[in-house]
């Protein structure tokens, strides 16, 4: 039933994608409630998907086929990511995934979030990251803190049209995120901002930045505040984009504010609370990170495997010998269980449950599991996965971040030890 549901999502999504979107996630949070009372006595597995998330995730894969696969290696070349891709995925309602249907979003959850960003990294991480920035950090901070007024203003415009940046990382604030140096300075109704941050995708196209400042030094890292600040805003400058060794289509820059005024009305949340709002959105955000990361490794897989099965040495396929086989199946099985921690953590997460820990378990596996998928992938390949002339190169350049942004994997084997000890004490 499932298929057949799909196929008809697929004939039907593209003419007028925002408005299926928004029908099928209708149905999704209609039948959320019923669902739940029917697993009460039998649980349903992680990453069982309904019929409506199954239409959800064929509809974006025919998606990223018809509209993006065209332009990937063009866009890894030139560093770029194209205008009409980028419109392509507000068209089709996949930058508003969570944002309610009043402001013009598509009015889904976190989990098919997590889906939309897994289905595009199968095509291209690049784009996935664009995506996954805006709906688990930006749309989320605005859904949960933003004030009427902030959300008026902002929803519609990234359900739409605009792009964002999430600023929180400086040069000496990296794993020690709450080191930070910008400040802001309160001088009446306004606040002065100044400092740089490092490393913000999405920075080239972002129409508003989120911006962690201390405004109070004195209390340390709580004093870390989060303010909106619109691009075009006196003294903010965005600089040149970093020549990365992958993710290279998606913008990665630095921003920096000098004597950058805004009122007091573009704090998010509360005076003092950014640390609080940062540490609870890169949750999230952990969680999206894992998703991109099993799609590039699924995606990469899928690509050599392939191969795998067309390529013939010694009167018979690749895949045919016993050695490749135990391989191939290996890495499946570890795709397959990251998959599975992947798919818990955003059930957890969009049922409002805690996930530290399963958050950094899954980005930390997903991230380890893409390594191990990418660099098999090209020895699997040969001579011709050294070569552009497969997208097996690319994913392989493009994994490594995985292991470094929103937490390092040391940070995160970090916090699961914290969590496991926290767990011991309280008699869990």
């Amino acid at each position: 039933m499932a298929l057949s549901l799909a196929r008809i999502c697929m004939k039907r999504v593209l003419p007028n994608a925002r408005n299926t979107f928004q029908t099928i996630s209708s149905s999704l949070r209609q039948s959320s409630n019923s669902t739940q009372n029917a697993t009460s006595a039998c649980r349903l597995p992680a990453d069982y998907l309904s019929p409506e998330e199954q239409m959800m995730k064929d509809s974006v894969a025919r998606l990223c086929t018809e509209k993006i696969q065209q332009h990937v290696a063009e866009m890894d070349e030139t560093s770029h990511i194209k205008p009409e891709v980028i419109q392509c995925l507000f068209d089709n309602g996949l930058m508003g995934i969570e944002i309610p249907a009043e402001y013009g979003g598509t009015n889904s959850s976190f989990f098919v979030s997590t889906l939309v960003i897994e289905e595009l990294a199968k095509v291209d991480p690049s784009v996935s990251v664009c995506c996954d920035v805006q709906n688990t950090l930006i749309n989320m901070l605005f859904i949960k803190l933003g004030s009427a007024q902030q959300k008026e203003k902002y929803l519609p415009r990234l359900a739409s049209d605009m792009l964002s940046s999430f600023c929180l990382s400086e040069a000496e604030s990296g794993s020690d995120a709450f080191s930070l140096r910008t400040t802001a300075v309160q001088k009446g109704d306004d606040f002065i901002i100044n400092g740089t941050k490092c490393w913000i995708t999405n920075a080239e196209h972002a129409g508003v930045f989120l911006v962690m400042a201390n405004a109070k030094p004195a209390d340390g890292y709580k004093g870390i505040t989060c303010f909106i600040v619109d691009r075009g805003t006196p003294g903010l400058t965005v600089g040149k984009k970093e020549d990365k060794l992958g993710l290279r289509a998606s913008s990665t820059c630095s921003v920096t504010f000098e004597d950058v005024k805004v009122p007091s009305s573009n704090i998010i949340g509360e005076f003092g609370k950014g640390y609080k709002y940062a540490i609870e959105m890169l949750n999230g955000g952990r969680i999206g990170i894992a998703a991109q990361m099993l799609g590039l490794a699924q995606g990469c897989f899928n690509q050599a495997v392939n191969y795998t099965y067309e390529r013939k040495q010694f009167g018979k396929r690749i895949f045919d010998f016993q050695a490749m086989q135990h391989q191939i199946a290996q890495v499946a099985t570890q795709i397959h269980l990251g998959r599975v921690m992947m798919c818990n953590a955003a059930r957890r997460h969009q049922m409002g449950l805690p996930v530290i820990k399963e958050a950094a378990m899954a980005k930390y596996f997903a991230s380890e599991v893409a390594t191990l998928a990418t660099s098999k992938s090209i020895e699997w390949m040969g001579g011709v996965g050294f070569t552009k002339a497969y997208p097996v190169e690319k994913f392989y350049r493009d994994c490594k971040i995985g292991t470094i942004y929103e937490g390092t994997s040391n940070i995160q084997l970090n916090t699961i030890a914290k969590c496991l000890e926290q767990e011991k004490w309280s008699g869990h």
